[in-house]
């Protein structure tokens, strides 16, 4: 899990690391949007082969919660 949340955290430009956590909301990160959506889908797609679909990022409310479908895979 701390191994997902830092590879998040490195997608991200403008999000400070002490606001990412488990329980991130980060549908609601102001920086959320097309282009990082694209750059988590790569990198769980690179870190952990599997590949995430737009059910899954709406269905996940925190960054545990995403972490626990990618798992699940």
């Amino acid at each position: 899990m701390e191994e997902f949340i830092e590879s998040f955290y490195d997608i991200l430009d403008e999000t400070e690391k002490n606001e990412i956590n488990k329980n991130t909301d980060f549908k609601n990160l102001d920086e959320w949007d097309s282009m990082v959506t694209l750059m988590l889908i790569a990198m769980v797609d690179e870190n952990y082969a599997k590949q995430i679909s737009g059910t899954d990022l709406k269905e996940s409310l925190t960054l545990e919660n995403l972490f626990m479908r990618i798992q699940s895979k």
